[in-house]
């Protein structure tokens, strides 16, 4: 099995950093059935190719278990799939999980990238790879392999060679390949537990959510083990809440049976009017899903979405239809930025819980001390209803990259404190359908400024 990634980004050995492999050293890896091989066929300031090269060895295969007749004949060696994404992982570990401690500033910089992968299993052929890859902002070449080129009346194969071309963070090509190279092989030679879908949660976050393919890639990815995909999807709708065409129901306490995102939605919508908003940030805005909900709201007169995530803010772009009165923006919420303050409202919608506990006094600085604005909307879930959620285990938070998810108690008390310190009141709203024991799925701070509006 053959992967290589070029870019004649310059100068184009910067790749090396990136994916922290030296262009003058090859290196092998140690897989379960075989070894990966990392090498460099070019490298050079204008051009620079990486290349993964894995040998699977056919008596660790057998060992590896398999019917009486796939354990010796079958493609494993020879096509990409799901052995090429574990030997991804193998090699380039520290690159998938975005770090670069040489040169950090490249992990947030778009490469000019071509990948090649020429035998590559593809289960539905070349449209369903261009299904997958398009969306992420691939420009697609899948060229259906024949079963034999000097009987082409024995038809097409399963494989493809595949070619992908796109500016991308490397981090994120990386991850694409990760996923959804054992998405399209659809045969997986390890056993899939709910690890294997918080694995699929972390690397997909920020990109698959927002997938139009999002439950073919979930569905294959776990081989279609039901209560496994149930729990990723559960997950995936959280990410990405709700599609555009659904509409929030406008109410603070939404009365009757709806999706927990439509009435998170409606409820956020209802206090945004309440407080007379027009200029409104939503920050931590991912791939847009509350931004669809507040751009058909017109009143609001200026939007703008902050995210860290550059790959989530370019699904973001792509899937808002009108954007007149929306800008994006990318930037850490724990930095400072003099740009976000003098706006009516700031909205945190299921963001909070996704910054590290220590890190939630920058938090505070950014949005209350620095962006100031006269209200601030907070939501997050509520550790206490966990215990209703049928695929959640005891425990276990409702999303991978969760920091902490806390009690109601936990929440107003670092709510009424931040209240305190920067000159707000505060006060507590619940969203969702209330358990008498555990009360509501998600809860809602809604921060309004001491101080005399600015006319």
């Amino acid at each position: 099995m053959l992967l290589t990634m070029t870019t004649t980004r310059t100068p184009a050995t910067d790749l090396g950093f990136l994916l922290h492999k030296h262009p003058e050293k090859a290196q092998s890896f140690t897989l379960s059935a075989g070894t990966a091989h990392v090498f460099y066929p070019e490298a050079a300031d204008e051009r620079c190719t990486v290349a993964l090269l894995v040998e699977i060895d056919p008596v660790d295969l057998v060992r590896g278990g398999g019917t009486s007749l796939t354990q010796y004949v079958n493609d494993r060696p020879y096509a990409g799939g799901s052995y090429l994404a574990v030997a991804l992982r193998a090699a380039f570990t520290t690159a998938l999980a975005g770090r670069c401690t040489n040169r950090p500033e490249l992990v947030d910089e778009r490469f000019p990238l071509e990948i090649h992968v020429p035998s590559l299993t593809a289960r539905g052929g070349a449209e369903v790879v261009h299904k997958l890859f398009e969306p992420l902002g691939w420009q697609v070449e899948a060229k259906t392999i024949p079963l034999d080129p000097e009987f082409p009346q024995w038809g097409d194969s399963r494989y493809v060679d595949l070619r992908l071309t796109g500016s991308q963070r490397v981090v994120d090509a990386l991850r694409h390949l990760y996923v959804l190279l054992p998405a399209l092989d659809g045969d997986k030679h390890y056993w899939i537990g709910q690890d294997e879908a918080d694995k699929l949660l972390r690397v997909g976050e920020g990109w698959l959510a927002g997938h139009p393919e999002r439950d073919l890639i979930t569905n294959r990815y776990l081989e279609r083990r039901r209560p496994i995909v149930s729990y990723a999807l559960a997950q995936l709708a959280e990410a990405d809440d709700v599609p555009a065409e659904s509409e929030a129901r406008v109410t603070e306490l939404p009365d009757r049976p709806e999706p927990l995102a439509v009435q998170r939605h409606g409820s956020v919508l209802a206090a945004l009017r309440a407080a007379g908003a027009r200029r409104v940030l939503d920050l931590g805005c991912g791939a847009g899903a509350l931004l669809r909900v507040l751009q058909k709201e017109p009143s609001f007169t200026e939007i703008v979405g902050v995210d860290v995530s550059a790959s989530a803010l370019d699904i973001a772009d792509k899937r808002l239809r009108d954007k007149t009165r929306i800008t994006l923006k990318q930037s850490a919420l724990t930095y400072a930025d003099p740009s976000l303050a003098g706006y009516d409202a700031a909205v945190l919608m299921e963001v909070i819980e996704h910054v590290d506990e220590e890190r939630l006094p920058a938090l505070e600085h950014a949005v209350f001390g620095v962006a100031a604005p006269r209200t601030v909307l907070v939501t997050t879930p509520n550790a206490e209803y966990n215990r209703h959620f049928e695929f959640l285990e005891e425990g276990r938070f409702r999303h991978a990259d969760h920091r902490f998810e806390w009690t109601r108690e936990q929440f107003r008390s670092w709510a009424e404190g931040v209240a305190s310190r920067r000159g707000y009141d505060v006060r507590h709203l619940p969203v969702g359908q209330e358990s008498q024991e555990s009360g509501p799925p998600t809860q809602m701070a809604v921060f309004t400024s001491r101080k005399e509006a600015v006319a």
